[in-house]
């Protein structure tokens, strides 16, 4: 028994095993190295450490010491190569050192080497087993006999008293080999089902993970896009706010220099009264009558006079700032703001759109992916098809009947290009259609004889097309900082509506995704 006393006194107090590179803390106390490295990371951040045996305390996390002879004890134990991974059984009665056991006695709860097993009793109460370290689950607790049986009814291990004279008498029984494998098999088809719900599960997972990581990227191109709207609205709400302050400004200088004419008028009226009435009051100090009454300036109507000047130079009435005014010109700006910014544009994905090769003419090279197209001075190898353009022209293959769309347009440096939407083209006619173009250094937007000229950066070359069929209408946005809506169209949409595209240009028109 020294021997089994000598193997518990070599298991690690933590995962209660055998050493695996044993270290000592200044304590004295031995541990597995991957034990106690955990229960220090464990303690980190606690404000101290302490020996998981003795609970001594350490203010600083501890060094560990290898324990060389202790590691050389705990090879003995060790099983050899070729039964890694197996727990060695040593016997019990090999005292000086450790010996592997061959067989393990129920009856005795011991384990035998092959030497100790030849001196072994040979009664068969000594029942022989594989060699165990659990052996007291391995007898009778009632007959202290070896369990040999299973009893199906009350599904325990019994030994053959058990059956022929106690609780288990005409109860149905197999042999724990039978036992076993038939457990087993049952086992084996539960476990085939929890893999399968495994599997299920994993997938599910999966695809939660991978729709999670979608909707954080679309959630981030989303406020992108918001960040971007908002940011244009600011700047333009800014451009609104100084040409309504300058309107305000304007509308104060006039009235300020009309006011302060008329205060310089009256100021003028006012030294005139104030000399008139210094020579009354002079004339009113006199005491001799002739005098009075002879002085050319004593004159009966001299204060009606300056009445009747007076109400001429009456001040003309002025409301002063037209507040009316000012309301009516910011409600026009801030809805021209609000009524060409659609949130639809930076909140729709963009409609994964393809050139379709069939409708294109033979003058236009299409990429292999149909999302670019440019001129070419050969035409393409392409099959007749009577719907195809004479040239320079080509539609999408998917067409828009209902609903709101959105994609983005990467055009040209060089030459006119052309792009908006078009009703299909039917026995050689061409569809109505809503366009935007550059020629030379001219943008403009066509629909059939109406065209609308206006300036355009020509440093972007990437646009976006916004449709709302129901609404009628397709808007037409540069994109750039900021994003600057260039026109809209109105109309009543009655036929599908396909994206077009034009190019005079080698330089290829590529549709954004």
């Amino acid at each position: 028994m020294a021997s089994a006393d000598l193997r518990d006194e070599l298991n690690c107090s933590i995962c209660l095993n055998v050493y695996t590179d044993p270290v000592t803390l200044r304590c004295g106390h031995n541990f597995c190295w991957g034990c106690i490295v955990r229960v220090l990371d464990s303690q980190w951040g606690t404000g101290a450490y302490s020996c998981p045996e003795c609970r001594q305390i350490f203010n600083k996390r501890p060094v560990l010491y290898k324990n060389v002879t202790l590691r050389s004890i705990v090879k003995h134990f060790q099983p050899p190569p070729g039964q890694k991974g197996k727990a060695e059984v040593i016997c019990t009665y090999c005292l000086h050192c450790p010996v592997p056991a061959v067989k393990s006695c129920v009856l005795c709860e011991a384990s035998l080497c092959g030497k100790h097993l030849k001196v072994h009793n040979k009664s068969p109460k000594h029942a022989l087993s594989e060699p165990t370290t659990c052996l007291e689950n391995r007898k009778c607790s009632t007959h202290n006999g070896i369990l040999e049986y299973y009893c199906l009814k009350d599904e325990m291990c019994i030994c053959v008293y058990c059956q022929v004279d106690g609780d288990h008498n005409g109860h149905q029984v197999q042999s724990l080999n039978e036992a076993s494998e038939e457990k087993k098999e049952n086992l084996t088809k539960v476990l085939e089902t929890l893999t399968s719900k495994k599997k299920e599960a994993e997938t599910k997972i999966q695809n939660l993970q991978e729709r999670l990581k979608k909707e954080k990227a679309k959630a981030a191109k989303m406020k992108g896009n918001v960040n971007t709207l908002l940011t244009d609205l600011r700047k333009q709400m800014e451009d609104v706010e100084r040409r309504v302050l300058s309107e305000i400004s304007g509308q104060e200088k006039q009235v300020s220099v009309f006011i302060l004419d008329q205060i310089q008028q009256l100021e003028i009226k006012k030294n005139h009264l104030s000399n008139n009435m210094g020579e009354i009051e002079e004339l009113c100090k006199m005491t001799d009558p002739i005098t009075v009454l002879q002085d050319p300036k004593c004159q009966n109507n001299w204060g009606q006079e300056d009445d009747e000047d007076l109400c001429d130079q009456k001040v003309e009435d002025t409301s002063g700032l037209d507040e009316d005014l000012i309301k009516k010109s910011i409600h026009q700006q801030v809805s021209n703001v609000t009524s060409h910014v659609n949130p639809w544009l930076f909140l729709l994905d963009p409609v994964d759109l393809s050139l379709d090769v069939n409708m294109a003419a033979n003058n236009l090279c299409t990429s292999e992916n149909l999302k670019t197209a440019s001129l070419t001075y050969e035409d393409e190898e392409v099959p007749d098809c009577p719907e195809r353009f004479p040239e320079n022209e080509v539609l999408s293959t998917l067409s828009f009947s209902s609903g709101q769309h959105y994609w983005e347009v990467d055009t040209s440096d060089l030459g006119t290009w052309i792009f908006g939407v078009s009703y299909p083209r039917e026995n050689g006619v061409y569809g109505a259609s809503w366009t935007f173009q550059r020629n030379s250094n001219q943008c403009l937007a066509v629909h059939e004889s109406n065209v609308v000229y206006f300036s355009c950066n020509s440093c972007c070359r990437k646009f976006g097309v916004y449709l709302a069929y129901e609404a009628g209408q397709l808007s037409i946005y540069q994109l750039g900082v900021p994003v600057r809506h260039l026109h809209t169209f109105t109309a009543t949409f009655t036929k599908p509506l396909y994206a077009f595209f034009w190019s005079d240009s080698t330089d290829a028109v590529a549709l954004e995704k």
